[in-house]
């Protein structure tokens, strides 16, 4: 842990701690503790927790939603918890992890590791609830504390699905999922000590919420949430923007990166027709990019017309005075920088992508 000595005075010494993040020997001790804790832990866990245990993972979590929506479960109570990862007791969650673990050693150093500061803003600080992000034992430790929960829901009787922090609960009506949220609210606040945020947490139809980037369907269809569509294109746009003085190949090999991971993560969606709008866009995007890299008139039209394009039309684009943007989606620009010429760049179509991850 990245800590040291008090100071004369009995306050802690600004060189106290160096990072939010656990140092290299904190996370190759973490990591050894792990591989012990997990063999005991895991099999205790609830078969309706997904994040961070071996062999499961987040397609697995939507399978099983989509089953529960399949057999008429409509209504979902989406419980927000606030600033989980900050919001953990370290006594209830020594506690728990005192019921399997005897060895008080380890439990002294999980201790000091839950107790490790970190800086704020250039202050030292701390840390009197949660526990380190980044550090490989947090995750573990968070499915310890939130196996109450999971046994708790069990003992009812609900049908559920949990990633981490993000528990869904299915239900066949509003008013039965208005009483699961009230009680539920009562149990992680009271026995817990957790945070529930009232402002996001809601008793809604399933096509209104939002599970790990999906929007269930009824009859148990999935497809993509549009705030996972808007974040895609945040990302898109950060990548591409005009002032960032890359090359066109860089610009593109990020964006394959990126694209790549996306779309294999959504490809159980039904999502084709997003793909296309999205392609369509990228697509214009790199076309005001490469223009934009041309600057001027003559360069613009000798790029156009080595891209095929007539002389003559690619004069005419190049001396319409369009802004960029606009200038991306004239015939000339659509015509040189074509379909075939972004396959001989490399780039990725997501529609392509998508088609051959579900043959």
């Amino acid at each position: 842990m990245a800590s040291g000595p008090k100071n004369p005075k009995g306050k802690l010494s600004q060189v106290r701690y160096e990072a939010t993040v656990p140092t290299v020997v904190d996370r190759l001790v973490q990591q050894a503790m792990l591989q012990v804790l997990e063999a005991i832990l895991d099999p205790t866990f609830s078969a309706s927790s997904y994040g961070f245990r071996p062999g499961r993972g987040a397609h697995d979590a939507l399978a099983k939603a989509r089953e529960y929506v399949a057999d008429g479960r409509a209504i979902v109570v989406d419980i927000d918890l606030e600033k989980f990862f900050d919001k953990v007791n370290h006594d209830i969650l020594m506690a728990r992890l005192g019921r399997w673990v005897g060895d008080k050693r380890m439990l002294r150093i999980i201790g000091r590791f839950l107790r490790a500061g970190l800086m704020q803003d250039g202050v030292c600080a701390s840390r009197e609830e949660g526990t380190p992000q980044g550090g490989p034992l947090s995750p573990l430790l968070a499915n310890l504390l939130l196996d109450d929960l999971d046994k708790e829901l069990e003992k009812r009787g609900h049908t559920f699905c949990r990633y981490a922090d993000d528990c869904n609960i299915y239900v066949q009506s509003k008013a039965a999922g208005q009483r699961v949220l009230s009680s539920v609210t009562a149990f992680l606040e009271k026995k817990l000590r957790l945070r529930v945020n009232r402002d996001k947490s809601a008793v809604a139809c399933i096509t209104e919420r939002k599970f790990l980037g999906h929007r269930l369907l009824p009859g148990g269809g999935l497809g993509i949430a549009p705030q996972s569509l808007e974040r895609a294109r945040g990302r898109v746009r950060q990548i591409t923007r005009r002032n960032r003085g890359v090359s066109l190949p860089q610009v593109i090999g990020e964006l394959n990166q990126f694209l790549t991971g996306w779309v294999a993560y959504f490809r159980h969606a039904a999502c084709k027709s997003h793909l296309q709008r999205l392609d369509e866009w990228i697509r214009r995007k790199l076309r005001c990019l490469r223009l934009k890299q041309c600057k001027r008139a003559k360069p613009i039209a000798d790029f156009l017309h080595r891209l095929g394009v007539p002389q003559w039309r690619a004069w005419i684009g190049a001396l319409s005075g369009k802004r960029w943007w606009r200038l991306s989606g004239s015939p000339p620009a659509m015509e040189g920088m074509s379909l075939a010429w972004f396959d001989l760049q490399g780039l990725v179509s997501l529609v392509q992508r998508y088609e051959q991850l579900n043959r």
